[in-house]
């Protein structure tokens, strides 16, 4: 595997779950070295948390602690909190998401962390952000999605808000950390300094909300639930079909909906008054996507879709997990990789994205034992001997 564009950055990650792990994932798929410090009777909670539990474990951890060093320090403890200390003087960046004012309270904030480190990035994801009247409120990624604008426009307009069938609003957090992580570093560069990346998960909702808040300020309007579909896009939706499949199509342009119409033997639909132009398709969405439903519905999925594409029209199935295994594009750019794990065995998940042509990411090992470097670490970086660490160990401090 190529060396990574990140080779040679040290980050050490404190805190757990998903928010701040997550943003550690990113920077360690492109080869930074990941020193991951974990509690050492339970370890990070993602160890345990999951549907189910093959052989023991949960499929949650190999993928969220992929490419990470796993060390074990209690740091409740003020010796525990030394080691880190020293660990962090060492380091180019740390991670932490726990509540706001938990590290002040430990002595770590980060003006005592840069006085011996003036160059350390630390990358801090919460709720709320560090400051404001909510900081210290907990902040779990279902309460960020709402506030940050989401669950209220996810979901049927005649059923309560839903949410997506993952925690986005913490995955969201974490890849904006990251962005800010390298953002700091390249200062970094001009000025020698570090800094705090302030990451919170109802900002990082918000930043992908679109014109939300503008289409207000101008016009009132507030956006509701529309389904699948966005309104005043059409046509752009799930149909029917005659195998019972969905298909996607998306043919919004004028250019697309002409050939939308010649493929379903209606090329007078492209000049009719109702949808001949974006807003008039708009205005009739409802009726326009009937009409095409009528159409889809009587067609089967595997010769529909080669017309479809043939066309140059945006389509597809709605993909599962088998359907993502078995899909040669997929297959063709290695979107998923098989990883070998010492309980497992042949471990399938997600590679490392985006891809750079160069110096690409890519998983060198999936998530480690609790502790399984505690001692090399420790030993390299904090200067421990064999017989300081056992101390530690029988004291329960690593």
């Amino acid at each position: 595997m190529a060396e990574g564009p990140l080779s040679g950055l040290r980050v050490i990650e404190m805190g757990s779950l998903i928010a701040g792990p997550f943003c550690g994932q990113v920077l360690g798929d492109f080869g930074a070295e990941v020193i991951k410090l974990e509690d050492p009777k339970v370890g990070d909670p993602m160890r345990q948390w999951g549907r189910s539990k093959p052989k023991g474990l949960s499929p949650w951890w190999p993928v969220i602690g992929r490419n990470k060093k796993s060390v074990t320090i209690d740091l409740r403890t003020g010796e525990g909190r030394d080691i880190a200390r020293t660990l962090i003087a060492k380091a180019d960046v740390v991670v932490e998401n726990f509540r706001p004012g938990t590290l002040e309270k430990w002595g770590m904030s980060y003006d005592v962390l840069a006085r011996t480190n003036p160059g350390l990035v630390m990358a801090r994801v919460s709720g709320f952000g560090q400051t404001g009247p909510y900081a210290k409120r907990a902040g779990y990624a279902l309460v960020g999605e709402a506030m940050g604008g989401l669950r209220h426009i996810t979901g049927e307009p005649d059923r309560p808000p839903a949410r997506a069938g993952i925690s986005i609003g913490d995955s969201l957090s974490g890849l904006n950390a990251a962005l800010g992580v390298m953002m700091a570093l390249h200062a970094r560069q001009r000025t020698g300094k570090g800094q705090v990346v302030d990451a919170a998960i109802y900002e990082s909702v918000l930043t992908v909300m679109e014109n939300l808040i503008t289409e207000y300020d101008l016009t009132g309007y507030v956006r509701e639930r529309s389904g699948a579909v966005l309104p005043g896009i059409a046509p752009s939706n799930v149909y029917p079909t005659k195998s019972g499949e969905l298909v996607l199509i998306g043919a919004n342009q004028d250019t697309l909906f002409k050939r939308l119409c010649d493929l379903m033997e209606r090329p007078d639909l492209a000049d009719d008054l109702r949808y001949r132009d974006h807003a008039a398709r708009g205005a009739h969405q409802g009726e326009l996507d009937a009409r095409i439903a009528a159409w889809t519905a009587d067609q089967d999925i595997d010769d529909l879709l080669p017309k479809l594409e043939a066309a140059g029209l945006a389509t597809g199935r709605i993909y599962r997990a088998p359907d993502m295994l078995k899909d040669p594009q997929f297959q063709a750019r290695e979107s998923i990789v098989t990883v070998p794990h010492p309980v497992f065995g042949a471990l399938k998940m997600q590679n490392a994205f985006p891809r750079l042509t160069e110096t690409p990411g890519g998983v060198r090992w999936p998530g480690p034992m609790l502790g399984e470097h505690t001692d090399g670490v420790l030993s390299d970086l904090a200067g421990l001997s064999a017989d300081a660490l056992a101390d530690l160990r029988a004291r329960s401090v690593i």
